[in-house]
Protein backbone atom coordinates (compact mmCIF):
# COMPACT_ATOMS: atom_id res chain seq x y z
CA UNK A 1 0.00 0.00 0.00
CA UNK A 2 1.50 3.30 -1.16
CA UNK A 3 1.24 6.28 1.58
CA UNK A 4 1.87 9.99 1.84
CA UNK A 5 4.54 10.69 4.68
CA UNK A 6 6.77 13.57 5.41
CA UNK A 7 9.20 14.10 2.19
CA UNK A 8 12.65 14.50 2.18
CA UNK A 9 14.22 17.59 4.21
CA UNK A 10 17.71 19.27 3.73
CA UNK A 11 18.63 17.98 0.21
CA UNK A 12 21.77 17.94 -1.92
CA UNK A 13 21.17 20.83 -3.29
CA UNK A 14 21.12 22.56 -0.08
CA UNK A 15 24.53 21.20 0.21
CA UNK A 16 25.66 22.47 -3.09
CA UNK A 17 24.45 25.99 -2.45
CA UNK A 18 26.46 25.26 1.34
CA UNK A 19 29.58 25.32 -0.15
CA UNK A 20 29.00 28.31 -2.18
CA UNK A 21 28.21 30.38 1.28
CA UNK A 22 31.49 28.60 2.24
CA UNK A 23 33.38 30.27 -0.22
CA UNK A 24 31.82 33.89 0.06
CA UNK A 25 32.12 33.45 4.06
CA UNK A 26 35.99 32.84 3.48
CA UNK A 27 36.34 35.88 0.68
CA UNK A 28 34.49 37.74 3.07
CA UNK A 29 36.44 37.13 5.90
CA UNK A 30 39.57 37.66 4.07
CA UNK A 31 38.57 41.06 2.54
CA UNK A 32 37.18 42.12 5.87
CA UNK A 33 40.55 41.18 7.85
CA UNK A 34 42.37 43.65 6.19
CA UNK A 35 39.17 46.55 6.93
CA UNK A 36 37.88 45.72 10.20
CA UNK A 37 38.13 43.21 12.68
CA UNK A 38 34.30 43.10 13.85
CA UNK A 39 33.80 42.27 9.79
CA UNK A 40 36.41 39.54 10.20
CA UNK A 41 35.03 38.20 13.17
CA UNK A 42 31.73 38.29 11.15
CA UNK A 43 32.91 36.35 8.71
CA UNK A 44 34.11 33.40 10.44
CA UNK A 45 30.95 33.07 12.26
CA UNK A 46 29.19 33.01 8.20
CA UNK A 47 31.44 30.50 7.41
CA UNK A 48 31.18 28.20 10.06
CA UNK A 49 27.14 28.45 10.33
CA UNK A 50 27.65 27.46 6.54
CA UNK A 51 29.87 24.69 7.03
CA UNK A 52 27.99 22.62 9.89
CA UNK A 53 24.75 23.18 7.77
CA UNK A 54 26.26 21.99 4.38
CA UNK A 55 27.42 18.94 6.35
CA UNK A 56 24.01 18.51 7.75
CA UNK A 57 22.83 19.09 4.31
CA UNK A 58 24.83 16.07 2.65
CA UNK A 59 24.64 13.95 5.52
CA UNK A 60 20.55 14.40 5.57
CA UNK A 61 20.66 13.80 1.63
CA UNK A 62 22.81 10.35 1.38
CA UNK A 63 21.59 8.80 4.78
CA UNK A 64 18.95 6.01 4.39
CA UNK A 65 17.08 7.80 7.40
CA UNK A 66 16.49 10.98 5.99
CA UNK A 67 14.13 13.86 7.64
CA UNK A 68 11.22 14.45 5.14
CA UNK A 69 8.68 17.34 4.34
CA UNK A 70 6.34 14.95 1.69
CA UNK A 71 6.62 12.16 -0.50
CA UNK A 72 5.20 9.34 -1.07
CA UNK A 73 6.07 5.92 -0.30
CA UNK A 74 5.91 2.04 -0.26
CA UNK A 75 4.74 0.54 3.38
CA UNK A 76 7.83 -1.58 3.30
CA UNK A 77 10.15 0.88 1.12
CA UNK A 78 11.33 3.46 3.81
CA UNK A 79 10.14 4.19 7.75
CA UNK A 80 9.95 7.82 8.26
CA UNK A 81 11.81 8.73 11.19
CA UNK A 82 10.27 11.61 12.51
CA UNK A 83 7.28 8.99 12.93
CA UNK A 84 9.85 6.53 14.96
CA UNK A 85 10.51 9.70 17.11
CA UNK A 86 7.44 10.89 17.69
CA UNK A 87 4.63 8.70 16.80
CA UNK A 88 2.46 8.16 14.15
CA UNK A 89 -0.18 10.55 14.60
CA UNK A 90 -1.87 10.85 11.22
CA UNK A 91 -3.16 8.56 8.90
CA UNK A 92 -1.79 9.70 5.01
CA UNK A 93 -2.38 6.14 3.21
CA UNK A 94 -4.02 5.95 -0.04
CA UNK A 95 -7.65 4.19 0.07
CA UNK A 96 -7.24 0.38 -0.89
CA UNK A 97 -10.36 0.57 -3.57
CA UNK A 98 -10.52 2.79 -6.65
CA UNK A 99 -13.31 4.87 -5.76
CA UNK A 100 -10.31 7.84 -6.27
CA UNK A 101 -9.89 8.33 -9.62
CA UNK A 102 -5.69 8.97 -9.60
CA UNK A 103 -2.79 7.34 -9.93
CA UNK A 104 -1.46 6.19 -6.42
CA UNK A 105 2.05 6.28 -7.99
CA UNK A 106 1.94 9.76 -9.81
CA UNK A 107 -1.25 11.63 -9.43
CA UNK A 108 -2.26 11.04 -12.57
CA UNK A 109 -6.31 11.28 -13.36
CA UNK A 110 -7.02 7.83 -14.47
CA UNK A 111 -10.51 6.18 -15.41
CA UNK A 112 -11.72 3.54 -13.62
CA UNK A 113 -11.77 1.03 -15.81
CA UNK A 114 -7.65 1.51 -16.65
CA UNK A 115 -5.68 -1.23 -15.48
CA UNK A 116 -2.33 0.39 -16.65
CA UNK A 117 -1.50 4.32 -15.20
CA UNK A 118 -1.93 5.68 -19.17
CA UNK A 119 1.38 8.33 -17.41
CA UNK A 120 3.35 6.64 -15.47
CA UNK A 121 2.82 2.92 -17.00
CA UNK A 122 2.13 1.07 -13.01
CA UNK A 123 -0.20 -1.44 -12.70
CA UNK A 124 -3.51 0.37 -10.85
CA UNK A 125 -4.21 -1.49 -7.27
Amino acid sequence: MKSIKRGRGPSFMSGIIGIFMIGFGLLWTFLASQASLIMAVFGLLWTGIAIVTTIYNFKNATSKKRYSEYDITNENEEPDPLNEKFGNNYDYSFPNNRESSFCPFCGNPVEDEFEFCNKCGKKLP
